[in-house]
């Protein structure tokens, strides 16, 4: 099946967003983890990556695999995401 049928890593924000859902987690209650509102923002904007430190804490506090939360994903450019909005 893994050779025919591979399964595709998850992008950590898109895994983020399935927690938060499946949890009934707010971005409030993620800023425990990350950190301020605006900083949560950004992370789930894809302006501002997750750091080391926002890796453990959400490892540790939510038991999430900090092995998918390492991986690298594709930010958007903050000039951009700001122009858009």
């Amino acid at each position: 099946e893994q050779e025919h049928f591979p399964i595709a890593e998850p992008d950590p924000i898109e895994f983020l967003d399935h927690v938060m859902e499946s949890r009934g987690l707010t971005r409030k209650d993620m800023e425990a983890y990350i950190g301020p509102r605006g900083r949560v923002a950004d992370i789930l904007n894809r302006t501002r990556p997750l750091t080391l430190e926002m890796i453990r804490r959400l490892a540790d506090g939510l038991q999430l695999p900090a092995d998918v939360l390492i991986r690298p994903y594709q930010l958007r450019e903050r000039r951009a995401a700001l122009l858009s909005v």
